[in-house]
């Protein structure tokens, strides 16, 4: 156990130089570390609790999600009738249940296609032979179909998934650093934005739902005529974004969704200088809006985002390139703000912020300086005890103890963590974890000296046979680190990543390092006594 060859030994000098100079950076301002190249600029990150920030907490509106799947049903029981050349009459939504009427004649076809259209549950609430749709004759001809409790559930799921991901890319968009986003429960969004003080405007774009389509305006009635409830079957009115809020009849068949928009950037109008959104469809997105254009030359068509009308120019003619841009009184900052929306992606259902609160800075200064007085004292104590009680031994202790703390924070830094109280409370855990091992090895070498061995003998004997016990301990302590970030959220994921890193530093320290250390010393002393 206490030979190493030229090699190992430098394997073990190397990887515990190179991972404890990752922790580096985070010894010199941010600005400073910035100028260094790319891969050296990795540095841990302060989580919410520590240098402040803003905490939402955010509810997906499960109404909108049952009202968006009730009428989804609606438009497939529509298609499904008309491609099977099923007469019908009365086809809407009544409560929960969408509503049909057929002909007697017709019923029979008429249930079995619409019975396609229940499919098994598949998803986290799936399971037991649910199906999404209850379809059944309610007599004289009508047939009702119901969305089951699971199927809303398991949409409910889809959505918030959904809303992570959008909800990631937008506070990405805004450049802020190592936002932590994640589900509560089972229709709720937790956010986090560390060092962001005023979550006003992360709340402004967190809030809009950002469903822009691009519609015909009816011109066959006026806004007048239509508020005075003249509004033709296949069209509605909308009101317009700026103040005074004209309204619009806009037809309700969409031309082009804005799902098809692969890119927006803020720009500028080069004829009025004005801010604008410049915009890039997709190809199926760019066929369908040449086609819309093309057929409707001279005609207004609206820009809706959030059945809200942002502007409504007439198409002067055929825009057969994929792109356009939008403009509508912007300023810099809200033209900014609707390209960040549109290129994150419209939310699956509007999102309500039900919890808010922001964390000062001040608090997060007081539990790092707490934090730093309580390392720094059981750090003096630790380092006292070990060398009082085992003297040389103990300083090696410590100095393995100083480079296991070293390659924690090193590891950290490259994978670019947050750290947050549990995250010191794991890394405190982690130096008790070390001087642990090393009291078992030293222990173990008394041990041996007191069954008469000689010092060396004693000492390899020490090492060899404390390292079963020492495996064992931090195997178990590894696996419950494992099942905390596994089941764990938030604060404990952070706790048990430190954690689970410490133990593998540990064992690494108390085997390599350690031992190296003490190996070199018996090359060099040949000590004819254990100093413990």
């Amino acid at each position: 156990m206490l030979y190493f060859n030229r090699w190992k030994a430098l394997a073990v000098i190397l990887t515990a130089l190179v991972v404890g100079l990752c922790a580096v950076p985070n010894f010199f301002p941010e600005a400073t570390v910035k100028t260094w190249p790319a891969w050296a600029q990795r540095r841990l990150v302060l989580g919410l609790d520590l240098q402040g920030g803003s905490h939402l907490l955010l509810e997906v509106d499960a109404n909108s999600v049952k009202k968006d799947q009730l009428e989804q049903v609606r438009d497939d029981v529509r298609r499904q009738l008309r491609d099977a050349k099923i007469g019908y009459t009365g086809l809407g939504i009544k409560g929960d249940n969408v509503e049909v009427r057929v002909k007697d004649a017709d019923l029979t076809a008429a249930l079995a296609k619409l019975r396609e259209l229940s499919q098994p549950i598949a998803g986290a609430f799936g399971g037991n032979g649910q199906r999404s749709l209850d379809v059944m004759d309610a007599g004289g001809g009508l047939v009702r179909l119901t969305v089951s409790e699971a199927a809303i559930r398991e949409r409910v799921r889809q959505a918030v998934d959904q809303s992570i991901q959008i909800i990631e890319r937008r506070v990405n968009e805004l450049g802020t650093v190592e936002p932590l986003i994640q589900r509560q429960g089972s229709d709720r969004v937790l956010v986090q934005v560390p060092g962001l003080q005023d979550p006003t405007h992360l709340k402004q774009i967190l809030g809009k739902t950002a469903k822009m389509d691009f519609r015909l305006v009816d011109t066959s009635v006026s806004p007048e005529q239509a508020l005075q409830g003249r509004v033709p079957l296949d069209s509605e009115v909308l009101k317009g974004t700026e103040p005074p809020h004209v309204p619009y009849v806009v037809k309700k068949q969409v031309l082009v969704s804005g799902a098809d928009l692969t890119d927006a950037q803020p720009s500028f109008d080069q004829r009025t200088g004005q801010p604008v959104v410049t915009f890039r469809f997709n190809s199926s997105g760019a066929r369908k809006f040449a086609q819309a254009t093309t057929e409707n030359v001279k005609q207004p068509f609206a820009i809706i985002l959030d059945n809200e009308v942002i502007s409504a120019p007439v198409i002067q003619e055929p825009i057969t390139g994929g792109s356009g841009q939008i403009s509508g009184s912007f300023t810099v900052q809200q033209a900014n703000d609707l390209a960040i929306l549109l290129r994150a992606g419209a939310l699956p259902a509007p999102l309500t912020i039900i919890e808010e609160r922001t964390v000062g800075p001040g608090l997060g200064q007081d539990s790092i300086a707490a934090g730093e007085l309580a390392s720094y004292v059981g750090s003096v104590l630790v380092i006292v005890f070990m060398t009082l009680t085992y003297r040389l031994f103990g300083l090696f202790a410590n100095i393995a103890v100083a480079i296991n703390v070293a390659m924690i924070f090193g590891i950290l830094s490259l994978l670019n963590a947050t750290l947050t109280l549990p995250g010191i409370a794991g890394i405190v855990l982690t130096v008790g974890i070390a001087v642990d091992s090393n009291v078992l090895i030293y222990e173990r070498i008394r041990e041996e000296v007191r069954n008469g061995r000689n010092a060396i003998s004693a000492i390899d004997a020490g090492f060899s046979r404390a390292l079963s016990t020492i495996l064992d301990s931090n195997i178990t302590t590894f696996i419950a680190a494992a099942v905390l970030f596994y089941i764990g959220t938030g604060p404990v994921r952070g706790f048990a990543v430190t954690l689970g890193i410490g133990i593998v530093t540990t064992v690494f320290t108390a085997f390599t390092v350690t031992r190296l250390i003490v190996a070199t010393w018996v090359r060099w002393k040949r000590p004819q006594t254990v100093p413990i």
